[in-house]
């Protein structure tokens, strides 16, 4: 009898667990969110472009009271590598999960490194990065991004300023 128990109370449990992982770092969003790393970095905009669901909200560096559409984000990404020499992400150090939340969201965390090299001075840097992304129907809804590039933007204005000043100077 105390056998039957305690293989009732186990099929009870192993029933009773919850089968959908909550936690992964294998899944088709996760290669969705690879796949935009790649398009980003070999500028594939359309193919960049094509993950976002119509509609989609992204917040790259702001609060939730300014979102951006895909397409006023891929604007804004071509002009800020105008500077730049050479441009890319660290593939070899990248982290990424897939989280299903308590709301049963499913969410892609990506970390890693951008590294960028500015033409008009040769300066390189590296800017860590953290975007999170919703998924819905296998395409992101809503994307969180963070990073600091606010040495890159001190350094094209110094070069800015330095050009303008070199133009006022009457010539001899």
């Amino acid at each position: 009898m105390k056998n039957l128990t305690l293989i009732s109370v186990i099929a009870l449990l192993l029933c009773s667990c919850n089968s959908k992982d909550r936690y992964t770092q294998q899944s088709a969003e996760i290669e969705t969110v690879k796949s935009i790393m790649s398009n980003y970095v070999n500028g594939e905009w359309e193919a960049y472009q094509s993950h976002y669901a119509e509609g989609a909200q992204i917040f790259f560096n702001t609060t939730e009271d300014k979102p951006a559409t895909i397409q006023q984000i891929i604007a804004q990404q071509k002009l800020e590598l105008e500077p730049l020499s050479s441009y890319s992400i660290d593939r070899e150090n990248e982290a990424v999960e897939m989280v299903l939340d308590d709301k049963g969201e499913t969410w892609v965390n990506y970390w890693g490194v951008w590294k960028g090299t500015m033409a008009a001075n040769g300066k390189t840097y590296e800017v860590p990065i953290h975007i999170t992304s919703q998924f819905v129907g296998g395409k992101i809804v809503k994307t969180y991004g963070y990073w600091d590039n606010s040495p890159i933007q001190m350094d094209a204005m110094a070069l800015q300023i330095e050009a303008e000043k070199a133009a006022a100077i009457p010539s001899k």
